[in-house]
């Protein structure tokens, strides 16, 4: 039996990597695996545990098909290497950093995906997009418009759960780890 994908998305500072981190240990407890990115962003840069490549680099994995799932997104381009999918099919759950934006194409190549949204209240957002350092002012407005759009626009059709991290990160991984719980038991129908 194939493994779930678990598809973690989230505007950039609502702590994806903060969670992703506090769970590595006990997600492997639960036959789960986490998935590093490539990323054309340096490896050194403060953030999550990716593999930092050069556009050129990303370009040449792309088209030599080293990734399961790529796209682009904030002017760099990201990839899941396609080792995922050997994970899946030999039974481990995965749980992927992924983009919002991404997600139809995700779901379109792995329809019975778990699409978890990190949410995070946006005072909580502007103050640690503000601390990270990494954008103006402007820019953090911005995202805060994109991120209000995307809870506007989701539909429906494809559920997806939600998890709260305004607050307390241990109450956001044991919800996490419930939603995978939940979600990675066999079906018994």
């Amino acid at each position: 039996m194939d493994g779930k994908l678990f598809y973690l998305m989230g505007p950039s500072g609502s702590g994806k990597d903060s969670l992703i981190e506090a769970a590595r240990e006990p997600l492997r407890e639960l036959n789960c695996e986490v998935m590093r990115r490539v990323i054309t962003r340096s490896a050194e840069s403060v953030g999550e545990d990716a593999i930092g490549v050069t556009p050129e680099e990303f370009e040449r994995r792309q088209h030599a098909g080293a990734f399961s799932l790529a796209w682009q997104a904030n002017g760099l381009s990201y990839g899941i290497p396609a080792e995922m999918d050997e994970w899946l099919q030999a039974g481990r759950h995965v749980l992927v950093n992924g983009s919002r934006a991404n997600l139809r194409q995700a779901m379109e190549k792995y329809p019975t995906l778990v699409p978890v949204l990190l949410t995070v209240n946006d005072e909580v957002l502007r103050k640690r997009l503000l601390k990270r350092g990494r954008e103006t002012p402007e820019q953090i407005e911005a995202r805060l418009a994109r991120n209000a759009l995307f809870k506007d626009r989701r539909s429906s059709d494809s559920p997806v759960h939600q998890i709260d991290n305004s607050v307390d990160l241990a109450e956001a991984v044991s919800a996490l780890l419930e939603l995978i719980r939940l979600n990675a038991e066999p079906d018994r129908t």
